[in-house]
């Protein structure tokens, strides 16, 4: 089978078979291709990875996507019981840690960027369904249980990796510490049995046997249920359904993100997940929030925002290629969430002009939150959104690289007390909003790796007649003075 958009002279085996030097099962193949299957939270959702790595380190690697993924979903949706049935969560997705060979027995003596995976879906959704290869589904289980038979095969095919963490426990297999292994020692033949046997028991997770006694109540997808339980979507998953929707909608077209003219308003930045985040956290953006983008990109933030927060989200994009990327990873941003058994919110993305679009005219009015990446906006530019950021309501927060109203806070703190407005500045359009300085850090955005400021500018006309009233009373009694003298 072909993988549509795949370079085979930029990937290269990663898996050998250490007991057979001429098994090619595991190198690169137009159509024979090595793949595993990890079940995903959902019910019926799992995911085929091919078994193969980027000759470049910095592109999409599926073999650490997959393990990443699986991490995330035994830290973040399972109680410490369920957990232990895995192993060891690592410190690190990146199987790196050499000290874990010496504490797993030898194996058995006998033992023998994207698209880059295919995904299967708990629903059909028809317009991203696709967009995707979806031939695979639930191959290694049925949906309602699993035989025996195959849990115990899969199982004991391990058997020989068992140990016993004190005298008096009854031997387990971490099965976790020994896929690193064999990630790490490039044998695919122990990889695939000990992606088997995981996958059987997350799929025990998510189908429980029925009862026995058919007036007991059934168990439901373990999965589901944490999620129910979270008072919030972790950032952990947040990030890691961020990231898989890009490694597969925008990354193998990342290329075209560097089109652009330099020196003008149109060159592309991204902030990062992390960031983002903390950008949500500062501005109080809740579900029952409308978050505009302003210049979204391939639609990051807004994606992002829909689902951390549950906001209702709109993007605007000016250049084509993002533009049109944005609309292809919403719908793959769909099918993530779908597989992960999580809800976004509400999104909107148009390509068009910030300044003439009249749904920008009309969200700008009942938005909460606005983000503008200016960092690289000319001055044209940000004293257009100037005159357009009056119509925000109040109480709404303008996020940007570089700052655009006020006199700035000297502190992350907004002060009771705000700057006395001077003669120079009492008209200034800026001054109507209260603005407040925070820092990001190395590792915040796509362009640089230094850390920098960012700016909240939060609409406060209450404030500004406050201290305009100030200013021409201070004025008045000037004058009066002045006259007192002659």
């Amino acid at each position: 089978m072909c993988i549509p958009g795949t370079n085979y002279r930029q990937i290269t085996g990663h898996f050998k078979n250490p007991d057979d030097p001429d098994d090619k099962s595991f190198e690169p193949h137009p159509t024979d291709y090595p793949v595993v299957e990890l079940e995903y939270p959902n019910t019926n959702a799992s995911e085929r990875f091919i078994l193969l790595a980027p000759k470049d380190p910095d592109h999409y690697n599926p073999i650490i996507c997959l393990e990443s993924t699986l991490h995330t979903t035994v830290k973040h949706y399972l109680t410490p019981a369920q957990q232990s049935m895995f192993g060891t969560l690592p410190d690190t997705d990146v199987a790196d840690d050499d000290s874990s060979d010496d504490e797993l027995p030898p194996p058995p003596s006998d033992a023998p960027s994207p698209p880059l995976s295919q995904v299967s879906t708990p629903s059909s959704d028809t317009s991203a369904s696709s967009s995707l290869s979806s031939h695979s589904s639930l191959s290694l289980f049925s949906n309602c249980s699993i035989s025996s038979a195959s849990s115990l095969s899969s199982i004991c095919a391990l058997s020989s990796y068992a140990r016993s963490a004190s005298p008096f426990s009854p031997p387990s297999i971490d099965y976790l510490r020994l896929l690193q292994r064999a990630i790490r020692k490039e044998d695919g033949p122990l990889f695939l049995k000990v992606m088997t046997a995981i996958n059987t028991l997350l799929a025990l997770l998510k189908y429980p046997p029925l009862p026995i006694d058919p007036f007991q109540p059934v168990s439901t997808n373990k999965f589901l249920g944490m999620v129910r339980s979270w008072p919030r979507i972790p950032s952990p998953v947040v990030q890691r359904i961020v990231e898989e929707a890009y490694q597969r909608a925008v990354g193998p077209n990342v290329d075209m993100l560097r089109r652009y003219e330099a020196f003008s308003s149109e060159v592309y930045g991204e902030l990062m997940p992390t960031f983002v985040t903390e950008v949500f956290r500062a501005t109080g953006l809740t579900e029952n929030s409308l978050f505009v983008d302003l210049g979204s990109g391939v639609g990051n933030v807004v994606l992002q925002a829909s689902l951390e927060t549950g906001c209702r989200s709109y993007g605007i994009e000016l250049k084509p290629g993002p533009a049109e990327l944005a609309k292809s990873q919403l719908e793959q941003f769909k099918i993530r969430c779908k597989m992960w058994g999580v809800r976004m919110g509400d999104v909107e993305l148009e390509r068009g002009n910030m300044l003439e679009s009249p749904r920008v005219d009309q969200l700008v009015r009942e938005a909460d939150v606005v983000l503008v990446n200016n960092k690289v906006f000319l001055e044209p530019l940000n004293e257009a959104l100037r005159q357009k950021f009056l119509d925000l309501k109040e109480g709404a927060i303008v996020v940007s690289l570089k700052c655009l109203m006020g006199s700035v806070r000297s502190t992350a703190r907004e002060r009771s007390s705000s700057p006395a407005l001077k003669e120079r500045n009492a008209d200034d359009i800026g001054e109507i909003f209260t603005v407040t300085a925070r820092p990001y850090f190395p590792g915040s955005v796509s362009w640089g790796g230094a850390g920098g400021e960012y700016f909240l500018q939060r609409m406060n006309r209450e404030d500004y007649a406050r201290r305009k009233l100030q200013f021409e009373n201070s004025r008045a009694g000037s004058g009066r003075v002045t006259r007192s003298r002659r």
